[in-house]
């Protein structure tokens, strides 16, 4: 068995899981979420709340499979960057934001906690890209790799 293998899927479920809270839940509550990080324009709110939890999902499913697996890792890190961006920001300006808003209401974690998750989170990531041969065990990419 291999662990990179594990993480893989496990960051892959975790994904579609906060993809999933999202997408059952009424939009404007995530809507409500992005709005209270005060960092976007209106009309990108909006957008960021409606496509964010499709490309969890997408990257999610992506990489359970291993399917597209380096892209779907460096789109996975991309993410999460933007996550400890989006959450160190808030941190830094003392926003009265009492929780995440990453699970939707299946979850609730402080800010604190997810820095800590997202910058873990970060460095797994980072170490799977590195050794993407070794995570992508079980992967639908080695069933479509000309040899």
């Amino acid at each position: 068995m291999n662990l990179l293998f594990f993480f893989r899927v496990g960051f892959g479920i975790l994904f579609i899981i906060s993809a999933g809270q999202k997408l059952i839940e009424p939009y404007q509550n995530f809507l409500y979420v992005v709005q209270s990080y005060s960092i976007l324009p209106p009309v990108l709110e909006d957008l960021t709340a409606r496509m964010m939890p499709w490309m969890e999902l997408f990257l999610g499913v992506f990489l359970v499979l291993g399917l597209w697996l380096k892209q779907s890792l460096q789109g996975s890190l991309a993410l999460v960057f933007i996550f400890l961006c989006v959450v160190g920001q808030a941190l830094w300006r003392q926003l009265p934001i009492g929780e995440c808003g990453c699970f939707g209401e299946l979850i609730t974690l402080p800010l604190h906690g997810v820095l800590i998750l997202d910058s873990s989170l970060f460095l797994l990531i980072a170490i799977l890209i590195k050794n993407v041969d070794k995570a992508g065990w079980l992967s639908l990419d080695r069933y479509f790799k000309k040899d």
